[in-house]
């Protein structure tokens, strides 16, 4: 089990441009939206992988369900705490000649909320450590 850690996770929206026109109307060719965050892509690399991975971290808010879903519906697994103010944020990634990104900043994470996934990761890392002790001693 490999778990990966992203304090401010995302939802990217990649809309592709065949030529971006600052200061006029744009029209995209394709958009998306995908899960985004360091630890995040690095957990769904290692699903594609056929690797077991959690995804920890802190959500918030209706793009934090949503984030929660896309990642489920891609089947990896997440334990993110869940924060009671804010909104998971929401990045713009324009794609065309040239690459652009808009990133937003993510909620407040509380003392409180930060000493609770610490806690979760010593208690994941402890249960795997014992799963692991039975199976090879």
């Amino acid at each position: 089990m490999v778990y990966t850690v992203t304090f401010n996770p995302a939802l990217d929206y990649v809309v592709r441009v065949e030529k971006l026109t600052v200061g006029g109307a744009n029209r995209a060719g394709q958009a998306e939206i995908q899960p985004g965050g360091k630890g995040i892509n690095v957990s769904c690399v290692l699903h594609e992988l056929g690797v077991e991975t959690t995804a920890l971290g802190f959500v918030a808010g209706f793009t934090g369900c949503e984030l929660e879903r896309e990642l489920a519906r891609r089947g990896v697994r997440t334990e993110f705490i869940h924060l009671a103010e804010g909104q998971t944020r929401i990045n713009v990634k324009l794609k065309g000649q040239e690459e652009t990104e808009i990133n937003a900043a993510g909620p407040v994470i509380l003392p409180e909320a930060q000493r609770r996934l610490l806690e979760q990761a010593r208690s994941s890392l402890a249960s795997y450590g014992s799963m692991l002790r039975d199976r090879f001693l």
